[in-house]
């Protein structure tokens, strides 16, 4: 994995768009017991939409989680989309499976991003400067996976499927 040098920015209008979109393929699709819960939280009680997806690396700016999150969700979708997925692979999935999977794989990355600094060195003064950062304090270490898994449960309820595939190992109860 190599690290992310370039400093991205999102707008509000950009940040306020992808919640947008992320709330609109929410409501949508995902209508299991609980969903009206966890969307409330995901709108009134995280900083989903604002947060990071990551320190360093992919999404490590400002609404970057969000972006992140929407991103998986189109490419899932088009992934299965595709004629060779379906017909040689016989791979389905529900709009509201792709749409689980897809927006909250990360949810475990809620609330977890503070912000600070870092000592930089300016490569041509040589001089270290000091940078915005990310620094991920997470009170609940679990597995990635797993806690996502974990968060979404206290609010929907899910079953493993019969099938040993993430992400299609989620289904309704």
């Amino acid at each position: 994995m190599t690290q992310n040098n370039e400093t991205k920015v999102l707008t509000p209008e950009q940040i306020e768009n992808n919640k947008q979109q992320i709330i609109d393929i929410y409501r949508n699709c995902v209508k299991r017991e609980g969903s009206d819960k966890l969307l409330d939280y995901l709108i009134n009680k995280s900083d989903f939409f604002t947060a990071p997806a990551s320190t360093r690396f992919h999404g490590a700016y400002d609404g970057g989680l969000a972006q992140h999150s929407l991103n998986v969700y189109k490419c899932f979708k088009a992934y299965l989309e595709r004629d060779r997925v379906r017909e040689l692979y016989n791979l389905n999935a529900s709009d509201e499976t792709i749409a689980v999977c897809a927006l909250l794989h990360d949810i475990c990355k809620v609330n977890v991003y503070t912000r600070g600094t870092r000592n930089v060195k300016n490569e041509e003064t040589g001089q270290w400067e000091k940078v915005p950062t990310f620094f991920f304090d997470d009170g609940l270490p679990y597995g990635h996976g797993e806690k996502s898994v974990y968060m979404i449960t206290g609010f929907t309820l899910f079953k493993l499927s019969p099938m040993n595939c993430y992400p299609f190992m989620i289904t309704q109860l």
